[in-house]
């Protein structure tokens, strides 16, 4: 895959896409570069101004743009089944689950989950669960998962899951994003053990401009960490359009194969999408089955069509 650009992406024209996320960022810039090939393009958000100032962008970008705007807050269980819900077609050809939280102060979602695993990982599992009849009904379907290097920072913690005993913020990241990889890693499994032709992959954007590193700062008010952010920002990181390239080779290139992990091919930090390292207890299959089996019981959405 070296030097592979948006350019390679292959006609996606009759395809059904959900992009988690999309009203900036990387979500922004895979969702435009979807529709640019011809997708259909749910921009799956939890602002409805900022999704539809969003989507007049994009089609400000490409006209013509098949896109539209459907709510969806990851840290609300009834958010995520409403969004299935009223998901209105037939088919999903491509699902990138993208939306993160990163380094917050300590918080629990709305079904009282700590916040960063209940977004990064419980909320798209949920979303994954509720919309695989779908994707089980869609020849070719790709489920693209965007974890992060920093998932190297922590091992998940089954015994403490929602990080009650000691909250440490970017603990509790990479630990959200180590769930990320472990979902797709038992999810590919599972699917290959029912036949399904359905490819779960992961991605990770390196260090990417966005406006993920200065949310907390902006939460809680500190100035000068957040003045930091945007420098490191301005002189390290690589765009948000190379960013997503990972997310968008994993969810298009032909021959992606179950349970790769995508990122920056220079020092998993800039460059053109190529193999990334992961940690080894991303693949562990005892530990997949254990969290998959701890998720299905927190957010009550069974995958059925997948067991035994």
């Amino acid at each position: 895959m070296p030097g592979w650009t948006t350019e390679d992406i292959p006609d996606q024209s009759g395809r059904v896409a959900v992009v988690t996320g999309a009203n900036s960022g990387l979500g922004y810039v895979t969702a435009r570069e979807l529709a640019r090939k011809g997708a259909r393009v749910v921009l799956a958000c939890r602002s409805e101004v900022r999704g539809n100032a969003a989507g007049d962008a994009l089609v400000g970008e490409v006209p013509g743009a098949d896109i539209e705007f459907g709510r969806l807050d990851l840290g609300d269980l009834g958010s995520v089944r409403e969004f299935a819900e009223r998901f209105p077609y037939d088919r999903l050809d491509v699902l990138v689950n993208n939306a993160g939280v990163m380094a917050l102060p300590y918080g629990t979602t709305a079904d009282g989950f700590e916040t960063q695993l209940g977004v990064n990982h419980l909320g798209h599992f949920a979303l994954t669960g509720r919309l695989l009849p779908l994707l089980l009904a869609t020849p070719g379907a790709r489920v693209v998962t965007v974890s992060s290097e920093v998932h190297a920072l922590a091992n998940i913690d089954l015994d403490d899951l929602n990080s009650e005993r000691r909250y440490r913020r970017w603990i509790a990241y990479g630990r959200s994003k180590s769930a990320n990889l472990l979902f797709t890693h038992e999810f590919a499994r599972r699917l290959a053990a029912h036949g399904a032709d359905v490819v779960a992959a992961a991605a990770h954007p390196g260090y990417a401009a966005t406006n993920l590193q200065g949310t907390a700062p902006r939460m809680e008010g500190r100035r000068l960490v957040g003045q930091m952010m945007e420098i490191g920002n301005r002189v390290f990181a690589q765009s948000a359009e190379a960013g997503a390239l990972p997310a968008l080779h994993a969810a298009t290139a032909p021959g992606v194969r179950p349970d790769s992990f995508t990122g920056p091919s220079f020092l998993m930090w800039r460059g053109a999408p190529a193999p990334s390292w992961r940690a080894p207890w991303t693949l562990n299959d005892a530990m997949g089955e254990r969290l998959w089996v701890a998720s299905e019981r927190l957010t009550k959405v069974t995958y059925d069509q997948l067991k035994a």
